[in-house]
């Protein structure tokens, strides 16, 4: 299970080294965009593509820092030994699919199985914390029985 475990944290990581990669170019051609942008004769239009690259900016500065701190979860993740309770950094197992409570991911495969990398914070991450084996839940109309936590 430690190594099912490690390895969906690689995955993790990768996915949010790849994340903080893309909003970093995004940012720095941003920037460049507004940088090599002169103001023309029509200035209306100018201050408009001016805004418009100033957003784009901020939006990308907040994907970044989101990333970020995305990263600083998982790393505290790192070295998380198994428990009978489910909490972050558990690997949970259901009748109806496989968890690792980690960061929001979405679907990872490895080794031919499907696990869904979640947040803690999601309404299924927050309704599986506390929870054990033999325990079950319902998420949208759906019972899910605890099989085994790693």
């Amino acid at each position: 299970m430690e190594n099912i475990k490690a390895e969906l944290y690689k995955l993790c990581q990768q996915f949010i080294e790849q994340r903080i990669n893309t909003a970093e170019t995004a940012l720095e051609q941003a920037r460049e965009a507004s940088n090599d942008d002169t103001k023309s004769s029509a200035g209306d239009k100018f201050e408009t593509t001016r805004e418009m690259m100033q957003q784009d900016i901020s939006r990308n500065k907040r994907l970044l820092m989101d990333a970020r701190q995305n990263l600083q979860v998982l790393e505290s993740l790192k070295d998380h030994t198994a428990t009978e309770v489910v909490k972050s950094g558990s690997l949970v197992y259901t009748t109806e699919g496989n968890f690792y409570i980690s960061i929001s991911v979405g679907q990872l495969t490895f080794d031919g199985k499907t696990y869904f990398a979640i947040s803690a914070l999601s309404p299924i991450g927050q309704l599986l914390l506390g929870k054990q084996a033999k325990d079950n839940i319902t998420f949208n109309q759906k019972k899910y029985v605890i099989l085994e936590v790693a």
